[in-house]
């Protein structure tokens, strides 16, 4: 920000001039003044205390009068003990905001030249995905639109998680119980129903382990020897050897899963520009492995498993393929990362995968380098915490996790219900209703997941997130409805808001003052987010932006205003706050409704 840089400027002169002090000014760090003090910056004066001898209040009265005299920017000051609080004048804030309208480009980052691939969803083709799944594809879609914003290539992947044990397990439960069954005749999306043969197996395999425990069997060996896991082994075997009649059914299978998946992605807006597979990149990284034999970096056991050895990197041994030749997670892993990076050579590539996976990354990171792979320090997992949800709400009809199209669902209900009482849809059309009601329910789910921190656990409240006062992705949402309806009453009246109409407007209030900071803001905040892989800065800024405005709307007339100059400058100035609201949330993936 050129204003921040600038006092920066004048405080490095003033610590030299006063003090004889040395600081460039690319170290002076400046940060938001406290609502409850007058100002914009606050520069922090504890830390030159000993060098230059004298207290903190003393340095902080020094340089305000000197900034005062010597600095265009500055206004005014006050000192509240290390605290130097700098005001700025009106006629700053104002030019500011005409270089704002003028640029098109406020908050899109130059190119880069950097390639950047962000992996996320990652699904399993053995049931729906399900609300961690929500917070994995609104998070990675996130990342990639705020990377693109920051000047980067971005290129969104999807690494489908198709075979293993874990897919035989529905393929095997199929095969015993489905009698030909289908979506069609099931009157099931592809996916659920093929998770319906998931929660089969796991019932039936249960059953089977209890009958072995009561035999005498030990319960860790039990589940070892259940009948129905050593058919899904035998069967995973049978894949991998190419058998025609599993390999159809696969086939088959994860047609029906493909479709429910394209339907939900479609639902929630999210998208991707590759898919990967990883029943097309398993055999690429057995390659890989037998590349790390030939070189002495991965060794054989005695049963013929390999392992790597990672304890000079603090990790431990690590298994890359089992002895009967079946490949690991991280052998797919190993070839999928290959593959990715021949097609897009990246930079960086982001794994937008949950918490519980953070060793698996740091040894496939050192596995790369072992090899020597040119794009191993490229790696990066953007790990995230679990969500939770109330005590009994919205399970899903299995009972144990909740499905993501029954939550949505659910949300676009309680829109409706929320909209109707508060009558915000008189004159609506009942398709323009239905969108409204959709729009708000993702506006809620999406903005709920993402104003939190990543790498923290959440508590998803669904009646807490579609409330239309507070935090919440509705309160911004309707923020840019009232501004939309000011601007259609604006363009009635014939009101012109170029920055020539309000040439000569100079009594800036301390609310539109505000609001100009927020917007000014907007560039800065892109290139946080995009350096901490944090929507939550995004969706933060939004909330303080329409937070900002709301508070213009409630202490400043527009239309009453008799001054045009004063009246065209809050016109053009609530139009600005629907463009940065509107392009902040659209870096969330959430769009915004013109009326509501």
């Amino acid at each position: 920000m050129q204003l921040q840089y600038a006092i920066s400027q004048s405080i490095s002169q003033a610590l030299h001039a006063l003090f004889g002090l040395s600081v460039d000014a690319s170290q002076i760090s400046l940060q938001p003044t406290r609502k409850e003090f007058a100002g914009s910056f606050t520069f922090v004066t504890f830390p030159y205390t000993k060098s230059i001898g004298k207290g903190p209040e003393q340095i902080g009265e020094a340089l305000g009068t000197y900034l005062k005299e010597n600095a265009p920017e500055i206004k005014n000051y006050n000192v509240v003990k290390g605290f130097l609080n700098l005001e700025i004048q009106e006629e700053v804030w104002l030019q500011l905001f005409r270089e704002l309208m003028t640029n098109p480009n406020h908050g899109q980052g130059t190119s880069s030249g950097r390639n950047v691939m962000v992996e996320y969803s990652s699904p399993n083709t053995n049931k729906p995905l399900h609300l961690g799944h929500l917070r994995n594809n609104f998070l990675g879609y996130s990342v990639a639109e705020i990377m693109k914003a920051n000047g980067h290539n971005v290129m969104k992947a999807n690494l489908v998680n198709d075979r293993g044990i874990h897919i035989c397990k529905s393929m095997l439960a199929y095969e015993k119980f489905g009698h030909n069954e289908t979506p069609e005749t099931s009157g099931l999306k592809g996916d659920h129903l093929v998770g319906k043969y998931y929660v089969l197996f796991d019932r039936a395999y249960k059953e089977q382990i209890d009958a072995l425990v009561e035999q005498g069997m030990d319960r860790e060996e039990a589940k070892k020897k259940a009948p129905w896991m050593l058919e899904a082994q035998e069967m995973l075997l049978k894949w991998e050897q190419g058998d025609e009649h599993v390999v159809n059914l696969w086939r088959l299978m994860n047609t029906w899963v493909y479709a429910g998946f394209d339907q939900t992605y479609r639902n929630i807006g999210v998208d991707f520009d590759k898919y990967y597979y990883e029943s097309e990149t398993y055999t690429l990284g057995k390659e890989r492995v037998e590349e790390g034999l030939q070189k002495g970096v991965f060794f054989k056991k005695p049963d013929g498993s390999v392992w790597v050895d990672l304890t000079d990197d603090g990790l431990d041994e690590k298994l890359l393929l089992r002895a009967d030749g079946t490949s690991v997670y991280i052998t797919q892993d190993m070839g999928t990362a290959e593959l990715k990076y021949n097609d897009f050579p990246y930079d960086q590539s982001v794994y937008v995968v949950a918490d519980e996976q953070n060793y698996h990354f740091q040894v496939l990171k050192a596995v790369l380098k072992k090899l020597g792979k040119p794009y191993a320090e490229g790696i990066y997992h953007l790990s995230y915490g679990m969500v939770d949800l109330p005590s009994g709400k919205m399970k899903s009809r299995e009972g144990t996790v909740v499905d993501a199209d029954e939550l949505v669902a659910e949300m676009i209900d309680t829109a409706r219900q929320q909209t109707e009482e508060l009558g915000k849809i008189e004159g609506f059309t009942p398709e323009e209703a239905t969108q409204l009601y959709h729009t708000l329910a993702m506006g809620a789910l999406k903005y709920f997941l993402l104003k939190v921190d990543p790498k923290k656990r959440m508590l998803f409240n669904p009646q807490e997130s579609i409330d239309f006062r507070g935090n919440t992705g509705p309160f911004v949402q309707y923020t840019h409805a009232r501004i939309s309806a000011i601007l259609r009453k604006a363009a009635e009246m014939g009101i012109a808001v170029e920055a020539a109409s309000f040439d000569n407007f100079e009594n800036l209030h301390e609310a539109e003052q505000d609001v100009i900071i927020q917007l000014v803001a907007y560039s800065e905040v892109v290139q946080e987010a995009g350096k901490l892989y944090a929507p939550s800065v995004i969706a933060n800024y939004a909330y303080e932006l329409a937070k900002a405005y709301n508070r213009f709307y409630q202490e400043i007339s527009i239309f009453n205003e008799t001054d045009e100059q004063a009246r065209s400058f809050r016109i053009a100035l609530s139009a600005m706050v629907a463009r940065f609201v509107r392009e902040s949330m659209s870096l969330l993936g959430i769009e915004v409704p013109e009326r509501m």
